[in-house]
């Protein structure tokens, strides 16, 4: 994301607010990888979850639950992978945070198991080389 463009977070349509607190907001991704790919957002410009004051972690958490419980009855995810791309290192491509609550489903892969350990695929599968 370029310096020069408005941050898309803080610049969201409230249309898309699916809930919110005094601190944080929720919204599904606009780019979702899994029926009900939900954002949980700070409402204050910030970077990284290692920013965020103890209120500002528990409103997150807080809306974190809330999200996950529409999803729940909306689709009936079999599982969740929650994630935070934190720093350009670790692929955060939007310089504001915000936590994924992916939704997962029996079957959408062929082995789900290590789930965020793919980021690094050739140490994600560690169960085959345990001695």
């Amino acid at each position: 994301m370029s310096d020069d463009l408005p941050c898309p977070f803080c610049a969201i349509d409230a249309s898309r607010i699916e809930g919110q607190n005094a601190h944080a907001f929720w919204i599904r991704d606009g780019f979702p990888v899994s029926a009900g790919h939900s954002l949980v957002i700070p409402k204050r410009h910030i970077a990284s979850f290692f920013e965020v004051t103890a209120a500002e972690r528990a409103a997150l958490l807080g809306l974190l639950d809330e999200a996950k419980a529409l999803i729940a009855g909306e689709h009936r995810p079999d599982g969740y992978n929650i994630g935070i791309n934190d720093g350009a290192a670790a692929g955060q491509t939007v310089p504001h945070l915000h936590i994924h609550l992916i939704p997962r489903y029996a079957g959408d892969m062929t082995d789900p198991r290590g789930g965020v350990r793919w980021i690094i695929p050739d140490k994600a599968d560690y169960w085959s080389h345990r001695g």
